[in-house]
């Protein structure tokens, strides 16, 4: 039986994921890392595209991988209008709102320009997954209180549903029967309530939600007004002090939890309150999603990079657990997430979506022969 080779890609802020499989199994995987100054020089993430492409195929040249060889690329999806979960074709309308930004800039926006790219080189599909924009929501949840303004859906929402499927397995239950709370805890912090597999309510450090190591969360409004208007930065330089120098990073200078967490057991004080508000206010969302799942909880899921510190999994424990037992699963699991998608396209187990630029319009077709 033919064994599929797919290539999957993940970009992230500074460094670009690759993983080859056979089929489910992962053959090769490496974490290419980008140079923050070299990338910095680019005005937007989707001018990285050639830097990121060359980096790509240099790796694969090294390690005796072939482009022409695979059946398939498939990459992390960008910040699109909201959208179903599923597997989409990479097609022209899609391009272009991720060119536009029409959900805002992302690292993953620049994903499927690689993935085109890559994937033109062999003729062979390309493929996105779960991308951020992943939007389950309730009508009630989208309510901000402040009309013409809507809360939207922008989670991880790729791995935070690869591991909610993991846990229904350990427990011999259809996901489709369970109420989760899934906290993926990463340089963004992405907090969800999931009732029988679908997202139905979402906080993401980039918006609103926790603060993490590199993104401020939620704000006072009227200081937030206030700094907007005070001329000290820029549209793009204000938004850049959010999304990539906020957080953590604001008030220690580093994006590491893991240095954070030893200068605070060195006796650093300012590091030590840092850490315990952000476990504060992970753990308060957390309590948000279990309202919104009415106590009907099953678990809570911890995963994410920040996942592996048994430090800060049982500080939120010692807030949280009293709701539901914890799940750790730590690290991330979107590369496999990603290659089990369009193994199940390319072998017709799952039919392949089709993005049509349309708030909340999808539809699905045949895979490609």
């Amino acid at each position: 039986m033919k064994k599929f080779k797919i290539l999957a890609i993940n970009p992230g802020s500074t460094s670009t994921k690759i993983s080859v499989f056979y089929d489910e199994m992962e053959v090769f995987s490496q974490n290419i890392l980008h140079d923050y100054e070299e990338l910095k020089k680019f005005e937007s993430v989707l001018q990285q595209k050639d830097l990121r492409c060359e980096a790509v195929e240099r790796c694969l040249k090294d390690n005796g991988y072939d482009i022409r060889d695979f059946d398939v690329v498939v990459a992390r999806g960008g910040i699109l209008h909201p959208v179903k979960a599923g597997t989409y074709d990479i097609n022209h309308a899609m391009l272009e709102d991720l060119r536009n930004a029409a959900g805002g800039e992302h690292p993953s926006n620049v994903a499927a320009f690689m993935a085109v790219k890559i994937a033109g080189i062999a003729d062979i599909p390309a493929f996105i997954v779960d991308p951020v924009s992943v939007d389950e929501m309730k009508p009630v949840a989208r309510v901000s209180g402040f009309k013409g303004i809507e809360r939207k859906s922008l989670s991880h929402a790729l791995n935070m549903r690869r591991v909610a499927f993991r846990v229904a397995e350990e427990l011999k239950r259809p996901l489709e029967e369970l109420n989760f709370i899934v906290a993926h805890l990463g340089g963004g912090i992405s907090i969800a309530a999931m009732e029988k597999g679908l997202l139905i309510d979402v906080e993401s450090a980039n918006c609103m939600g926790p603060f993490s190591p590199e993104r401020c969360g939620g704000l006072p409004i009227l200081d937030l007004v206030d700094l907007c208007y005070s001329g000290r930065y820029s549209r793009q330089e204000l938004k850049r002090k959010l999304i990539q120098e906020g957080g953590v990073y604001s008030y220690l200078g580093t994006k590491d939890v893991r240095e954070a967490i030893m200068r605070a057991e060195s006796g650093d004080e300012e590091a030590a309150l840092v850490l315990e508000a952000m476990v504060y206010q992970i753990s308060k969302v957390i309590g948000e999603m279990a309202s919104v799942l009415k106590g009907r909880v099953d678990r809570i899921i911890l995963t994410g990079g920040i996942a592996y510190s048994e430090l800060i999994c049982r500080k939120i424990e010692e807030r949280v657990g009293f709701i539901a037992k914890l799940e750790i699963v730590p690290g991330e699991e979107e590369m496999k997430a990603l290659a089990e998608a369009a193994l199940r396209v390319l072998t017709g187990r799952e039919n392949i979506m089709n993005y049509t630029g349309r708030e909340g319009i999808c539809s699905e077709v045949s895979v490609k022969s």
